[in-house]
């Protein structure tokens, strides 16, 4: 019997929102779907915003998310951002390394002592400097979930060698696969036991 009213904010962006994706699933809405075939009750939230960075996130997290996360159900928030700060405009990333811990740090401190939260690490595009940067951000980002204690799921990796996303963001505008794209990363997001060992969190 699992926890009958579970609601669930997902919070970062154009990944999160899952531009691309014909379907308009991303692989949050398929995620969900595949829990509540596993029995979990769950009520969806996406709140991904296309560009936005972990500055813009840290900005909104905890108005949007308040507002959707009552505080007798079993409330939780996802986030998942950081490949638009390691975009470069006007010669430099939109947010430089330090500042995207910093803002990382400050967003799970705050939002764990509300919420049970998980952290998905960012995805890949097909411009393999960026990639680069953003799989050293990726790292740092574990190494704080690992410091306040967050669970992290690392689908960077995985994602960087998938070639069905590669190929998807290649053929759409490098950054965003399509719904082949988005089913992949909710199975990786499904394999292991990350997503729903959380879930039964209460």
């Amino acid at each position: 019997m699992h926890q009958q009213d579970i609601r669930i904010c997902f919070v970062g962006d154009s990944y999160v929102n899952g531009t691309g994706d014909p379907e308009y699933l991303g692989w949050t809405g398929r995620i969900c779907a595949h829990a509540h075939k596993k029995g979990y009750a769950i009520t969806h939230y996406n709140l991904g915003v296309r560009r936005e960075t972990s500055e813009d996130i840290k900005k909104r997290w905890l108005r949007e998310v308040s507002c959707r996360l009552p505080k007798q159900c079993n409330c939780k928030v996802v986030f998942s951002f950081g490949t638009n700060d390691t975009t470069i405009e006007n010669g430099k990333t939109r947010v430089d390394l330090t500042a995207s811990i910093e803002n990382t740090r400050s967003i799970l401190t705050e939002a764990k002592q509300l919420y049970s939260i998980l952290m998905i690490s960012p995805a890949p595009g097909a411009d393999r400097e960026q990639n680069q940067r953003t799989a050293d951000l990726s790292k740092q980002f574990a190494l704080v979930c690992n410091q306040l204690n967050v669970p992290y799921l690392d689908v960077f990796s995985m994602l960087e060698k998938s070639k069905i996303w590669i190929d998807e963001a290649k053929s759409n505008d490098d950054f965003h696969p399509g719904a082949a794209g988005y089913t992949e990363l909710a199975e990786i997001i499904q394999t292991g036991n990350v997503w729903l060992n959380w879930l039964d969190i209460i």
